[in-house]
């Protein structure tokens, strides 16, 4: 709606993950890294923990996406399954035949690693959202890694969630599967400097002619209303475009934000505009008053100066030039003094 508005060829701030258009920041760089030496190292086991709206989807599409030919991959998205439910989905992504029937899957199963270490290729489970999978679940993906025929050289499984994955595999039921785990990694939020870059980035990307669409104060406040989190961020930044569409604004300033922050009543992003407003007041309370005293102290020297009996004392003479100093001394006697 608001793309023309501001010169874009596209949406800036789409919630949906792009693998084309991937902002890199140093803890999505290294996380990547990590994926992909999982992929190449043979590492078995490997968990990726990140909050929510960090980046651990678009992560794994970019990783996806840089996958050779090679490599059979299988993302699970959303591991609440039964267990029939769970070797049917891998049996459809992995070409394989399910009938219900465990044991036959199992034998099919090892025989298709069997010909991918024969053929150098690579077998890769990735399981998205695994802080909700069913312990028995998980259970149950330990034991089809025991299905490699080299000992975890061929099949790695990748388990991706939320910092609550962590309590998760602390059950005593997955000791097995904890003392597998190869590799860990935790995704961080953004810095105000990695979410200015950020938005940058995606303005940028969106074919933006200006860069300065968002002041520094927004920028700000955005990042202190997202705590620097990507998905909010894209939130945020797509609802201040559009309310500065709406209003017939070029520039999104820090008001335009914090009306937007009560709509949106992201949590805690009320609080942040709160805040904001309260020390927008107070500074600009600060600089009224002592714009104030200034000026008082501005009209004492000024009198001291145009007033015959003070005017020794005056130490505008020392700092003004004389022409100056005559057309106060002008001023006073045309007002009557």
């Amino acid at each position: 709606m608001y793309k023309r508005f501001y010169g874009f060829t596209r949406a800036p701030f789409d919630l949906t993950p792009d693998p084309e258009r991937v902002f890199m920041s140093w803890t999505h760089k290294e996380g990547l890294a990590v994926l992909e030496y999982g992929v190449v190292a043979k590492k078995g086991f490997l968990v990726l923990i990140g909050d929510v709206g960090t980046g651990k989807t678009t992560l794994l599409q970019a990783l996806i996406h840089s996958l050779e030919g090679d490599v059979h991959c299988c993302l699970l998205n959303n591991p609440t399954l039964s267990r029939d439910e769970f070797f049917a989905y891998l049996a459809h992504e992995y070409g394989l035949t399910w009938d219900g029937n465990k044991a036959l899957f199992l034998i099919e199963f090892a025989t298709f690693l069997k010909n991918c270490a024969k053929s150098d290729e690579r077998v890769l489970l990735i399981v998205d959202e695994a802080h909700v999978i069913p312990v028995d679940l998980l259970e149950e993906i330990r034991l089809l890694s025991n299905q490699d025929p080299t000992g975890g050289e061929v099949f790695s499984i990748f388990l991706v969630g939320q910092p609550e994955l962590d309590a998760h595999l602390k059950d005593d039921r997955l000791l097995p599967l904890q003392q597998r785990i190869g590799l860990r990694f935790r995704l961080e939020r953004f810095t105000r400097d990695i979410t200015i870059q950020y938005i940058i980035y995606r303005l940028r990307t969106a074919g933006a002619k200006h860069l300065n669409i968002f002041t520094e104060d927004a920028l700000s406040l955005i990042h202190d209303a997202s705590r620097g989190t990507p998905r909010l961020i894209n939130i945020i930044c797509d609802h201040a475009l559009l309310t500065g569409f709406a209003d017939d604004q070029p520039v999104i300033d820090a008001d335009i934000v914090r009306e937007c922050l009560q709509e949106l009543q992201l949590e805690g992003a009320a609080d942040v505009a709160a805040r904001s407003a309260a020390r927008f007041k107070s500074v600009r309370g600060g600089y009224l008053l002592w714009g104030g005293i200034a000026l008082l102290v501005l009209g004492g020297l000024v009198l001291l100066e145009v007033l015959p009996a003070t005017r020794g004392f005056s130490p505008l003479g020392y700092f003004l030039p004389e022409n100056l100093l005559d057309i106060l001394h002008n001023l006073y006697q045309r007002c009557g003094g």
